[in-house]
């Protein structure tokens, strides 16, 4: 037998023996791209605090034109006839009306002038005018009802697409995200908070049964109804829910149980439910049949409401069940029909939770919860301040109307009282106390005060996200690490203590969704195929073949083909046919198919793949670099969309492109995207215990730094600012990307691993002198201290005068310019006056000529610096403007210069904080071969147990980078993708530079010159300077100042108080036998105080001067007294004892046996 060539046969062995898979070989190329550069394009687009600004926009541009127009008419009850229409709203430019004069204002100027940055609102009125018979229809433009707090960098805001000459020109710092309000010149900005999903139920399980927990939330933008703000369970006994759908319209027992569904299973539990309700409720006797019937049966059990008539032509019970029953489904000409399905499909839920454990939801889930932002939270402040101002505007016209004689002109559009909603809108945000009674809202510390201790620490506040429930309740489920926060909440960044897991931060590429539109939506859904849910019979509901189709909580109705509709559905949005955010999510256990374009929602956006390759090519990632495309082509074109957490369960995503396969739906654009703004400065975090990478995202906060470019002209309470920060030489993708490089918060220092002294034992450093003398560490300290020239209601003012050269107080006012402040330069000491200022004697009250008082109508006010002893600070810089109020303020910038010291908080970027345990002159610090000296030596025993292998490769990579010139990068899961440098690669470069493959030295010792017996770990490590100082801290007094009731020392730090021997320490000294060391501290230390007690009545006497002898109150003589000492504390108790005895028992009627007598018998007889 000849076997040919290409025979068949042959090649089949051949392909068997080589082992080649045909189908692997036919696949398309793949080709890994470098999608990197699309963060950076998205990050132009989306900035880091998107969220906020996207929140407020969607507020200012279209929630209050709705609020407006849905309460638009002010019309009198005494007079129809006269109104006064809202035709439109809008917002004007941030201004201040001073003295008559409109003058534009910057944030910056805010800042600086105590204001609030604020725009007023301006409106088109129509009304009527004019009065007995002759009235007019008017119109009038921009009208302005209020002033509304603006959002840096949002739509209102002048820094609104300015670049960065222009922002420089304005004062602002071109990193400065914005995305908070300045009110009364304090930076506030609104926390986000996660809250249960309004639409929606969600099914939990509790300790006897499942139940359904249902928020309520109604929209009350278009129409003057019933809204619950908070949310309230609406809870209905399953004894009565048929009569419930029998009020509904739903009298056949039948339809009930086809609406539920006729599975069997389902029927065995629903019989088993109905035969008790007719055995056990009062269907049977109240003989409960139709519609009428069950709403009579439920009007007996509705509470009654105190100002409710008997004449309401429909009872309470219909509108409950039609405006407050399931609010969020609309009912038009009292079709409840919707309503019922949706009863219908809960119940069902319910009794699959019974038959099936699985079926329950979790509460935890990011995806059955929403983010309520700043234009959400200002949209309910201002329907209410908006429907207030106009009921008061009502209740004044009707007030005037009802007068029968009227002299003047009448005018409706005097009346609109604009004060309201500024004061309210400024109140509110500048206590964070978020008060609406109308929608039951009773919030505390909604707003926060901007976090201004570094660069990253106010990004990082801008992306926290607050609890919804109190940090106190001892729950382990939403403190878990949910896996559904996957890409969306950074798993790194919580802090610490009773808030851990609960107050949660942003990931990187996160965005939050602003309410869609519905209605294009809904009319799309039916052309796609849906059947409307009236057109459906109860039978036809619960097919097995057919899933219902819910939009925003709404049932829709149903379609037989749900895969094909939810993949028309992400054709079309990917075609830019409908909006980018709309979420398609088939729930297969469920049989529905949820279509969300509410507001609220947390997404993020991912690479499209088809069969596993992705859609961007490297011609794509090309026409990106070269400016020719943006974020937002790719997201039209089809190469990227956005998925919510809910629409994640039906997609495949895979880290890296070659781990894609073919059932592959998305790729990551960068897998170190899933970590959040400051957890994504650590270098190597995937090589570190996990958490030590939280108690880095904690302390990174807290690091010394920059805080903008404008630092030096900004006039914050207090400023922390390091003297030289770096760069780290380790850097990540994410350090590029938010501009920490630009805006640094620590230095590299040269840190060698080795034991020393024995100062560096528990986490202490031990630092080298010469390196601080140098600068290493040293930071600027400003403080801000604030005098106001005040102006009086009778015209008189304060003055501030030149200060005397000589005499009294001539050396505390030596700092003094001529015009009677602090000199800038001047070094200030405690005591010293920095504003020799007077004031007025007569303030209230009429003078004869207010700006030409005497001297001697003035009394000294000066204010004197309060600072610690043995500090030097120096006036940093005055500044002078007018307040609100129009009076001169001062402010005084004070700034000191500190170096490290003993007891001085520093930290890496691992979690390893240690304080300064030694400094060590550098002749005595060891020095390797090439002659470097480290500038700090951290014990080695901080390794083993802490796990952070981050650390020593940011000292290798460190090292390597310094050798050679070159950033490296330990960007998390980084490798792969070529943003973290492998050990290898930094290993080959140290070896290159002459170095040690693994980065140890030769080193000498400083004290005897001889070379150390073991090679020592020595590179450069990026630390930060924390803001906690031992100057700050330390505290110790001999004598000082005491409270004056009790005559014991004050209490605390700043009022120089003294150190308190509690309890405990007593304990302690009691069991050591130290009986006169108690004695010493709690009485001749603290309070001592000799009293004179009467030993015949117990009673406390005095001791009279004249006659040199102790005198008994009530016995009048001095026969039987004694001194003795106790604490005065102990005195006043006595008393206080006495007059209750007093007041219990009447005077007189004391016998000896007194309390003070009993206190000094046995006193006496402990003595004996």
């Amino acid at each position: 037998m000849v076997v040919r060539e290409n025979d068949p046969a042959l090649s089949d062995l051949q392909e068997k023996s080589l082992g080649i898979d045909k189908q692997a070989l036919a696949a398309p190329v793949k080709n890994a791209v470098d999608k990197f550069q699309l963060l950076p394009e998205f990050l132009k687009v989306r900035g880091l605090v998107k969220q906020h600004l996207d929140s407020f926009n969607y507020f200012v541009r279209t929630q209050i034109k709705k609020i407006v127009q849905a309460n638009d008419l002010i019309t009198s009850k005494i007079d129809p006839s006269i109104y006064l229409r809202y035709k439109d709203v809008r917002i004007g430019e941030p201004s201040v009306i001073i003295d008559g004069v409109t003058e534009k204002l910057t944030p910056h100027k805010c800042r600086l002038s105590d204001i609030t940055y604020a725009a007023p609102i301006y409106v088109n009125i129509e009304y009527i005018t004019g009065s007995h018979g002759s009235k007019t229809t008017q119109m009038k433009r921009d009208v302005i009802i209020g002033r509304m707090p603006i959002m840096l960098r949002s739509y209102c805001c002048i820094l609104y697409g300015k670049d960065e000459e222009e922002l420089a020109r304005y004062g602002e710092c071109p990193l400065d995200p914005g995305g908070y309000f300045v009110i009364k010149g304090t930076e506030k900005s609104t926390d986000p908070q996660f809250f249960m999903l309004s639409t929606y139920f969600v099914l939990h399980i509790s300790f006897q049964c499942a139940s359904i927990c249902y928020k309520q939330y109604r929209d009350d933008k278009k129409q003057n109804s019933y809204k619950n703000g908070e949310g309230e369970d609406i809870s209905i006994p399953e004894s009565i829910y048929k009569q419930v759908l029998k009020a509904m319209g739903m009298e056949s027992d039948q339809e009930v149980v086809q609406m539920i569904g006729r599975d069997p299973r389902y029927s065995e539990l629903l019989l088993l439910q109905l035969s008790i309700v007719y055995w056990f409720q009062d269907c049977v006797k109240e003989a409960v049949h139709t519609q009428h019937q069950a709403l009579e049966f439920l009007e007996q059990k509705v509470k009654k409401l105190p100002y409710s008539t008997p004449s309401d032509k429909e009872g309470r019970a219909l509108g409950i069940l039609r405006d407050i029953f399931l609010a969020n489904i609309p009912v038009r000409q009292n079709n409840f029909r919707p309503k019922c399905i949706y009863v219908a499909v809960m119940v069902r839920r319910i009794l699959e939770a019974i038959l099936n454990k699985d079926a329950m939801d979790d509460k935890d889930y990011v995806g059955n919860k929403r983010l309520e932002l700043s234009g959400q939270l200002l949209s309910l402040l201002f329907e209410d301040l908006f429907k207030t101002m106009n009921d008061e505007a009502r209740k004044t016209i009707d007030t005037i109307l009802a007068k029968p004689s009227r002299s003047s002109r009448f005018d409706i559009s005097q009346f609109i009282v604009k004060d309201s909603i500024t004061v309210g809108l400024e109140r509110t945000l500048s206590t964070g106390n978020w008060d609406v009674k109308r929608f039951r809202m009773h919030r505390k510390g909604m707003t926060q005060v901007v976090a201004r201790l570094s660069y990253i620490g106010t990004l990082g506040h801008m992306t926290k996200i607050s609890p919804q429930f109190e940090k106190s309740r001892k729950v382990s489920g939403p403190r878990a690490l949910q896996p559904s926060q996957w890409g969306m909440l950074c798993p790194c960044d919580t802090p610490e203590g009773e808030a851990c897991g609960l107050v949660k931060n942003l990931a990187l590429m996160t965005h939050v969704t602003t309410d869609d539109d519905e209605g294009p939506l809904i009319s799309l859904c039916y052309s796609l195929g849906v059947e409307d849910l009236e057109l459906l019979s109860g039978e036809e509901l619960h097919m097995p073949n057919s899933y219902l189709i819910i939009l925003n909580g709404l049932i829709l109705g149903k379609h037989r083909r749900p895969q094909r509709f939810a993949k028309a559905m992400r054709k079309l949005r990917r075609a830019g046919k409908i909006g980018e955010f709309v979420s398609i999510f088939v729930n297969e256990k469920q049989h529905s198919v949820y279509i969300a374009s509410d507001g609220g929602r947390v997404c993020r956006p991912l690479v499209i793949a088809d069969k596993g390759v992705s859609r961007i090519k490297e011609h794509h990632m090309k026409e990106l670099r070269d400016g020719v495309r943006n974020f937002d082509s790719f997201l039209k074109e089809g190469l990227i969309e956005y998925l919510d957490v809910n629409e994640e369960n039906n997609a495949l995503i895979a880290l890296y492109e070659e781990n894609a396969n073919e059932r592959t739906t998305h790729i990551e654009i960068e897998p170190f995207t899933i970590l959040g703004i400051i957890a994504g400065l650590i270098p190597y975090p995937h090589h570190n215990q996990s958490p030590r990478n939280t108690y880095q995202c904690a302390m990174g906060k807290q690091a010394m730094g920059n805080i903008a470019y404008n630092q030096l002209c900004r006039m914050d309470t207090l400023i922390y600012l390091l003297v030289y920060p770096q760069r780290p030489l380790l850097t990540t993708r994410t350090i590029e990307l938010v501009r920490f490089d630009k805006l640094g918060a620590g230095q590299n220092a040269t840190v060698a691993v080795m034991s020393y002294s024995g100062y560096d034992i528990e986490d202490a450093i031990v630092m080298n002198k010469s390196s601080l003398d140098r600068g290493f560490g040293r930071c600027i300290v400003i403080k801000k201290m604030t005098a106001v020239s005040q102006k009086y209601e009778n015209g008189t003012s304060d003055r501030i005068l030149r200060p005397p050269r000589e005499g009294y107080e001539a050396e505390r006012m030596q700092i003094l310019d001529d015009d009677g402040l602090a000199a800038p330069g001047e070094i200030i000491r405690p005591h010293d006056i920095y504003i020799n200022k007077e004031s007025p004697i007569v303030t209230r009250g009429p003078v004869t000529s207010p700006m030409g008082l005497p001297d001697s109508a003035y009394k000294p006010s000066r204010q004197t610096y309060k600072g610690p002893e043995g500090e030097t600070p120096v006036v940093d810089r005055v500044a002078l403007c007018s307040d609100r109020n129009n009076n001169l303020c001062i402010k005084f910038m004070i700034r000191h210069t500190r170096r490290p010291e003993l007891g001085d908080k520093f930290s890496s970027r691992h979690g390893q904080k240690g304080v300064c345990g030694n400094i060590v002159q550098q002749e005595d610090f060891p020095f390797s071969e090439r002659g470097i000296c480290p500038d700090l030596i951290m014990n080695p025993h901080g390794f083993p147990s802490r796990m952070t292998v981050g650390k020593m490769i940011e000292l290798l990579g460190g090292k390597a980078g310094v050798s050679c010139g070159r950033f490296h990068y330990g960007s998390a899961f980084g490798e792969p993708s070529g943003h973290a440098d492998k050990v290898e690669a930094i290993s080959e470069t140290l070896v290159r530079h002459g170095f040690s493959y693994n980065g140890k030295d030769f080193i000498y010792s400083g004290i005897t010159g001889e070379p150390l017996q073991a090679y020592i770990f020595m590179g450069p490590i990026y630390y930060q300077k924390l803001k906690h100082m031992v100057l700050d801290k330390m505290h110790a007094r001999g004598s000082g100042p005491r409270v004056m009731i009790t005559r014991q020392p004050t209490e605390g730090r700043s009022r120089n108080g003294g150190l308190r021997v509690g309890e405990m320490e007593r304990d302690c000294l009691i069991a050591y036998g130290a009986s006169m060391l108690i004695y010493e501290r709690l009485m001749i230390s603290s309070d001592p105080f000799e009293v004179q007690v009467c030993r015949r009545c117990g009673l406390l006497g005095y001791y009279n001067f004249k006659l040199k002898t102790g005198i008994c109150s009530t016995c009048k003589n001095g026969e039987n007294i004694s001194t003795m000492k106790l604490p005065y504390a102990c005195k006043l108790l006595i008393q206080e004892f006495n007059y209750l005895d007093d007041i219990c028992l009447g005077i007189g009627k004391l016998k000896s046996g007194g309390l003070c007598s009993s206190i000094y018998n046995s006193i006496r007889s402990s003595k004996r």
